[in-house]
């Protein structure tokens, strides 16, 4: 889907094509045929895919580095076995894409991911553009399209980001949003602070993605001050091949039902294991979005 849309900020392009994205709010406002959500539930699902590399031991870290700058064969490979994973689920939150660069052959991973999985609806949050050489993002893919789309530069060092994307009506709608969260506790608390701040005056919250965090430093954090729950039970998506770490979370509203929760191990496409969950959409949300006209002048 094009990225038409009113941007309110933007990009500093230094000598060689580099560019990183000012602090700040870029908003894309869509204009859907429909905004109705399907009768009962949506299958959630989030993914660091790690730009198709795969690694599978720490010991390709070093012996596969050169995988992060050039494209390899299994790393195609690896994107079309990962859309087959994706193409069960309604909305999927990703991490680590590449838009199109030397390592993934200058093809735009979130745009082929969509085609691939046949999702009518795709939107990139470039965080960090090294030009040639990597176009680092998070993505969205969505079988229903939203009224509206926000990107958000989180604080801290540069390359860090948030996409808000709301579905159904203004009046009362369903928030989902992506993060990829940064490595220090100090840079990501003032991210989950900023995410706080921004989601606090809405009633039903998705939040998912790779937060870099174990879910006690999550219930310690400044996203505390917000209605979530996290994922019920134990679930350790990192490294992928010998599980230790809960490092991938997907976050709900109190208000909000949330069943058959899990990680899927199987999956060994990245060195993150997906996390997925189905949500129950609640009844006044699907009355606004039938029945509550969206107006020219909503945002």
């Amino acid at each position: 889907m094009s990225q038409a849309g009113e941007d309110t900020f933007s990009l500093v392009k230094p000598k060689g094509g580099f560019s990183l994205v000012r602090e700040g709010l870029r908003r894309r406002t869509r204009r859907p045929r429909s905004i109705a959500l399907p009768d009962d539930r949506l299958r959630l699902m989030s993914f660091n895919i790690q730009a198709g590399i795969g690694t599978s031991n720490f010991r390709e870290y070093v012996t596969g580095s050169w995988k992060h700058l050039v494209a390899h064969p299994d790393s195609v490979e690896n994107i079309r076995n990962i859309a087959e994973v994706l193409q069960s689920y309604d909305m999927v939150a990703l991490q680590e894409v590449d838009g199109g660069s030397l390592r993934s052959r200058f093809t735009n991973q979130l745009v082929h991911l969509a085609s691939l999985a046949e999702f009518p609806f795709w939107h990139q949050q470039l965080n960090r553009n090294l030009g040639r050489f990597g176009q680092f993002s998070n993505g969205m893919l969505s079988r229903v399209v939203p009224y509206h789309v926000e990107d958000h530069r989180l604080p801290g060092l540069p390359g860090r980001g948030a996409f808000i994307a709301k579905y159904g009506h203004p009046e009362m709608p369903l928030v989902v949003v992506g993060v990829h969260l940064a490595l220090g506790g100090k840079h990501r608390n003032a991210q989950l602070a900023y995410l706080a701040g921004l989601l606090k005056q809405y009633r039903y919250v998705v939040i998912m993605g790779d937060f870099n965090c174990l879910p006690h430093e999550l219930l310690n954090s400044p996203l505390s001050e917000l209605d979530l729950r996290l994922m019920d039970g134990e679930h350790r998506t990192y490294p992928s091949w010998a599980p230790e770490k809960h490092l991938d979370h997907i976050l709900v509203s109190s208000g909000l039902q949330a069943v058959e929760t899990a990680v899927l191990n199987s999956c060994l496409l990245s060195d993150h294991l997906p996390v997925a969950t189905e949500i129950v959409i609640p009844g006044e949300v699907l009355v606004a979005s039938r029945e509550w006209p969206l107006e020219k002048s909503d945002r």
